[in-house]
């Protein structure tokens, strides 16, 4: 099975996503937040690092849970903004 190429697009939400998650990890192990999602570690590092933006959904909501962030949060930080508009600051947890 050939994977289309991902847009620039679905690579910056990825980008967007990976920082939320650093973010929102802290000073926390990336070890204990994978193990706690029920991820490897090497999964989180792929997701956070962008080389793996286009993670599953039950993949981002159990990182959510365990990081406890609103799905609603983890849109309005990873939906590009409209041309021309800024996107949200992440803030930090």
């Amino acid at each position: 099975m050939v994977r289309t190429p991902l847009t620039p697009e679905e690579r910056e939400r990825g980008e967007r996503l990976g920082l939320l998650l650093r973010v929102a990890r802290g000073r926390r192990s990336m070890a204990e937040i994978a193990a706690a999602a029920g991820l490897s570690a090497e999964t989180l590092r792929k997701i956070e690092t962008g080389r793996a933006p286009t993670p599953a959904f039950f993949t981002v909501a159990a990182l959510a849970g365990v990081l406890d962030l609103s799905l609603d949060v983890l849109v309005e930080h990873c939906v590009l903004p409209a041309e021309g508009a800024e996107g949200p600051e992440v803030a930090a947890a």
